[in-house]
């Protein structure tokens, strides 16, 4: 069984696909205190943050490496 949140995925080696996904949950993080809900706006803030972290600070696109679309070597 995959993984619920992969992001160390061959979907993901485009830059662009990942600033689009981080920014659009900071966005909705912003969308949700604007309408008065802190609680879900701290829950995306964090989810924008994980996937800031994962996407532009632990993401491995080397050649041959885990998200690599021509796979390994």
């Amino acid at each position: 069984m995959k993984r619920l949140f992969e992001v160390r995925s061959p979907f993901f080696v485009p830059v662009w696909r990942r600033v689009v996904v981080v920014v659009l949950v900071f966005g909705w993080a912003l969308i949700e205190l604007s309408q008065g809900a802190p609680g879900w706006a701290l829950l995306f803030a964090a989810a924008g943050a994980w996937c800031a972290w994962q996407f532009f600070f632990v993401f491995d696109q080397r050649p041959g490496g885990p998200n690599d679309p021509n796979g390994p070597g």
